[in-house]
């Protein structure tokens, strides 16, 4: 976890000294800074703002979602028919991508736009934090 942590840190340096480009022209791009503060902290990066009724709806869909991964492994050691397996897994990913929605939702209304609102440098790095996730959980 410490050689993350160093990562991490080697990146936020060297993205505050090169500038907005350093992403372009690095052969692996370094994942940007959330804006909303959560890399300020030493041992790990939490969330900032969650409403407890969002936390826990999306820790109970999480449980849901668990349950239904458990189904999943009993239905294949049941040689249980291939097209009702594939139905469950749709519905586990469907979950879950229930769950990213919810947390992308809570990332723009606190992180995001506390980010873009405080000035140029940290909207920029906000801006392409939003551009990579878009990205990556769109798949």
């Amino acid at each position: 976890m410490s050689s993350r942590l160093t990562r991490t840190a080697r990146r936020a340096q060297t993205s505050k000294l090169a500038g907005p480009n350093l992403a372009a022209s690095t052969a692996e791009a370094p994942s940007a800074i959330c804006g909303c503060g959560a890399h300020d902290t030493d041992d790990a990066r939490k969330a900032v703002g969650v409403d407890a009724g969002i936390k826990a709806r999306n820790l109970t869909r999480l449980r849901r979602i668990e349950g239904q991964v458990r189904g999943l492994q009993k239905m294949v050691e049941d040689d249980r028919y291939c097209a009702d397996i594939m139905t469950q897994i749709a519905s586990v990913h469907e979950a879950l991508r229930a769950v990213g929605r919810e947390l992308m939702r809570n990332h723009l209304r606190h992180c995001a736009s506390g980010a873009i609102r405080t000035g140029e440098s940290q909207a920029e790095s906000m801006y392409d934090e939003l551009v990579d996730m878009m990205y990556k959980h769109s798949r």
